[in-house]
Protein backbone atom coordinates (compact mmCIF):
# COMPACT_ATOMS: atom_id res chain seq x y z
CA UNK A 1 0.00 0.00 0.00
CA UNK A 2 1.27 3.24 -1.34
CA UNK A 3 1.11 6.31 1.65
CA UNK A 4 -0.26 9.93 0.16
CA UNK A 5 2.36 12.20 -0.05
CA UNK A 6 2.63 14.85 2.45
CA UNK A 7 1.40 18.41 0.86
CA UNK A 8 4.21 21.12 0.39
CA UNK A 9 5.00 23.65 3.08
CA UNK A 10 4.02 26.42 0.74
CA UNK A 11 0.64 24.19 -0.01
CA UNK A 12 -0.14 23.65 3.86
CA UNK A 13 0.30 27.65 3.92
CA UNK A 14 -2.03 28.34 1.25
CA UNK A 15 -4.63 26.66 2.37
CA UNK A 16 -4.00 27.61 5.67
CA UNK A 17 -3.91 31.95 4.18
CA UNK A 18 -7.01 31.12 2.35
CA UNK A 19 -9.14 29.50 5.63
CA UNK A 20 -7.94 32.81 7.26
CA UNK A 21 -8.96 35.44 4.92
CA UNK A 22 -12.53 33.60 4.59
CA UNK A 23 -12.90 33.24 8.41
CA UNK A 24 -12.22 37.13 8.31
CA UNK A 25 -14.68 37.55 5.63
CA UNK A 26 -17.37 35.97 6.73
CA UNK A 27 -17.50 37.44 9.95
CA UNK A 28 -20.49 37.85 11.71
CA UNK A 29 -20.40 41.69 12.22
CA UNK A 30 -20.16 42.18 8.38
CA UNK A 31 -22.76 40.94 6.37
CA UNK A 32 -21.34 42.34 3.06
CA UNK A 33 -19.02 39.19 3.60
CA UNK A 34 -22.05 36.74 2.46
CA UNK A 35 -21.57 38.15 -0.96
CA UNK A 36 -17.99 38.07 -1.40
CA UNK A 37 -17.03 35.76 -4.45
CA UNK A 38 -14.30 32.93 -4.31
CA UNK A 39 -12.23 34.86 -6.85
CA UNK A 40 -12.38 37.71 -4.19
CA UNK A 41 -11.47 35.12 -1.13
CA UNK A 42 -8.75 34.07 -3.83
CA UNK A 43 -7.42 37.71 -4.47
CA UNK A 44 -7.34 38.64 -0.80
CA UNK A 45 -5.04 35.51 0.16
CA UNK A 46 -3.01 36.48 -2.24
CA UNK A 47 -3.58 32.98 -4.13
CA UNK A 48 -4.37 32.19 -7.83
CA UNK A 49 -8.08 30.96 -8.75
CA UNK A 50 -6.23 27.58 -9.42
CA UNK A 51 -4.63 26.99 -6.20
CA UNK A 52 -7.79 28.28 -4.45
CA UNK A 53 -10.13 25.68 -6.34
CA UNK A 54 -7.57 23.31 -5.85
CA UNK A 55 -8.24 23.53 -2.17
CA UNK A 56 -11.95 23.82 -2.12
CA UNK A 57 -13.50 23.09 -5.20
CA UNK A 58 -16.97 24.52 -4.45
CA UNK A 59 -17.77 27.08 -1.84
CA UNK A 60 -19.37 24.43 -0.05
CA UNK A 61 -16.30 23.11 0.49
CA UNK A 62 -14.99 26.11 1.40
CA UNK A 63 -18.12 26.99 4.32
CA UNK A 64 -17.52 23.21 5.25
CA UNK A 65 -13.77 23.29 6.04
CA UNK A 66 -14.29 26.65 8.14
CA UNK A 67 -17.08 24.85 10.16
CA UNK A 68 -14.83 22.30 10.84
CA UNK A 69 -11.75 23.81 11.53
CA UNK A 70 -14.09 25.98 14.34
CA UNK A 71 -15.20 22.50 15.62
CA UNK A 72 -12.12 21.20 16.04
CA UNK A 73 -10.90 24.29 18.53
CA UNK A 74 -14.07 23.97 20.40
CA UNK A 75 -13.35 20.81 21.25
CA UNK A 76 -9.92 21.15 22.08
CA UNK A 77 -10.59 24.21 24.15
CA UNK A 78 -13.06 22.11 26.48
CA UNK A 79 -9.88 19.47 27.08
CA UNK A 80 -7.53 22.84 27.64
CA UNK A 81 -10.19 24.72 29.65
CA UNK A 82 -9.52 26.45 32.67
CA UNK A 83 -10.83 27.24 36.10
CA UNK A 84 -10.45 26.90 39.96
CA UNK A 85 -13.53 25.19 39.72
CA UNK A 86 -15.81 23.02 37.53
CA UNK A 87 -17.93 25.64 37.12
CA UNK A 88 -15.48 27.93 35.86
CA UNK A 89 -14.20 25.50 33.64
CA UNK A 90 -17.41 24.64 32.09
CA UNK A 91 -18.58 28.12 31.85
CA UNK A 92 -15.21 29.27 30.51
CA UNK A 93 -15.78 26.68 28.00
CA UNK A 94 -19.16 27.87 27.06
CA UNK A 95 -18.54 31.19 26.52
CA UNK A 96 -15.93 29.50 23.71
CA UNK A 97 -18.91 28.02 22.36
CA UNK A 98 -20.68 31.37 22.30
CA UNK A 99 -17.91 32.98 20.22
CA UNK A 100 -17.86 29.48 17.99
CA UNK A 101 -21.63 30.13 17.97
CA UNK A 102 -21.31 34.18 17.26
CA UNK A 103 -18.33 33.82 14.66
CA UNK A 104 -19.93 31.13 12.58
CA UNK A 105 -23.46 31.64 12.60
CA UNK A 106 -22.85 33.59 8.34
CA UNK A 107 -20.78 30.18 7.98
CA UNK A 108 -23.73 28.22 9.44
CA UNK A 109 -26.32 29.78 7.62
CA UNK A 110 -24.86 30.17 4.41
CA UNK A 111 -23.93 26.61 4.48
CA UNK A 112 -27.29 25.55 4.84
CA UNK A 113 -27.80 27.08 1.47
CA UNK A 114 -26.52 24.35 -0.13
CA UNK A 115 -27.24 21.34 2.28
CA UNK A 116 -29.56 20.65 5.25
CA UNK A 117 -29.35 20.00 8.59
CA UNK A 118 -28.78 16.33 7.94
CA UNK A 119 -25.82 16.46 6.40
CA UNK A 120 -23.20 15.05 8.39
CA UNK A 121 -21.09 17.98 8.55
CA UNK A 122 -23.56 19.66 11.00
CA UNK A 123 -24.68 16.31 12.89
CA UNK A 124 -20.96 14.92 13.30
CA UNK A 125 -19.86 18.91 14.70
CA UNK A 126 -23.18 18.53 16.93
CA UNK A 127 -21.85 15.49 18.34
CA UNK A 128 -18.59 15.89 18.52
CA UNK A 129 -19.09 19.78 20.69
CA UNK A 130 -21.38 17.60 23.13
CA UNK A 131 -18.85 14.79 23.74
CA UNK A 132 -15.94 16.65 24.42
CA UNK A 133 -18.04 19.19 26.72
CA UNK A 134 -19.58 16.60 28.65
CA UNK A 135 -16.89 15.69 30.69
CA UNK A 136 -16.99 19.31 31.56
CA UNK A 137 -20.78 19.49 32.97
CA UNK A 138 -20.27 16.06 34.37
CA UNK A 139 -17.76 17.52 36.97
CA UNK A 140 -19.66 20.65 37.83
CA UNK A 141 -22.99 18.36 38.21
CA UNK A 142 -20.95 15.83 40.22
CA UNK A 143 -19.66 19.36 42.52
CA UNK A 144 -22.96 20.45 42.72
CA UNK A 145 -22.06 23.22 41.13
CA UNK A 146 -24.30 23.27 38.15
CA UNK A 147 -28.34 22.26 38.15
CA UNK A 148 -28.16 18.21 37.87
CA UNK A 149 -31.54 18.54 35.90
CA UNK A 150 -30.15 20.04 32.72
CA UNK A 151 -27.96 18.42 30.47
CA UNK A 152 -25.48 19.55 27.73
CA UNK A 153 -28.11 19.73 24.73
CA UNK A 154 -30.32 21.78 26.80
CA UNK A 155 -27.37 24.10 27.90
CA UNK A 156 -25.88 24.26 24.50
CA UNK A 157 -29.18 25.65 23.11
CA UNK A 158 -29.49 28.02 25.99
CA UNK A 159 -26.14 29.78 24.11
CA UNK A 160 -27.39 29.29 20.78
CA UNK A 161 -30.53 31.08 21.58
CA UNK A 162 -28.44 33.92 22.86
CA UNK A 163 -26.31 34.14 20.14
CA UNK A 164 -28.81 35.00 17.72
CA UNK A 165 -30.29 37.54 19.62
CA UNK A 166 -29.33 40.58 17.36
CA UNK A 167 -27.36 43.03 18.29
CA UNK A 168 -22.83 43.74 19.13
CA UNK A 169 -21.42 41.26 21.29
CA UNK A 170 -21.56 44.71 24.22
CA UNK A 171 -25.54 43.54 23.96
CA UNK A 172 -25.60 40.13 24.09
CA UNK A 173 -22.99 39.45 26.57
CA UNK A 174 -24.94 40.42 29.85
CA UNK A 175 -27.35 38.01 28.66
CA UNK A 176 -25.14 35.40 28.05
CA UNK A 177 -23.77 36.49 31.97
CA UNK A 178 -27.45 36.11 33.26
CA UNK A 179 -27.89 32.55 31.47
CA UNK A 180 -24.87 31.71 32.68
CA UNK A 181 -25.41 32.60 36.48
CA UNK A 182 -28.76 30.67 36.14
CA UNK A 183 -27.15 27.25 35.56
CA UNK A 184 -25.17 27.24 39.15
CA UNK A 185 -27.21 24.97 41.57
CA UNK A 186 -29.52 25.94 43.95
CA UNK A 187 -27.71 26.07 47.32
Amino acid sequence: MTEKPAKRTDAVRNRQRILQVARETFRDDDPAGRDVSMIEIARRSGVGSATLYRNFPTRRHLLEALLVDEVEAVCAAAADAEGETAEARLTAWLRRFFQYVTDKRPVAIELLEHTDRADPVFGSSRERVVASGAPLLAAAQKAHEIQATLTLDQILDLVVAVAKIPGDPSYRRPILDTVLAGLRAAG
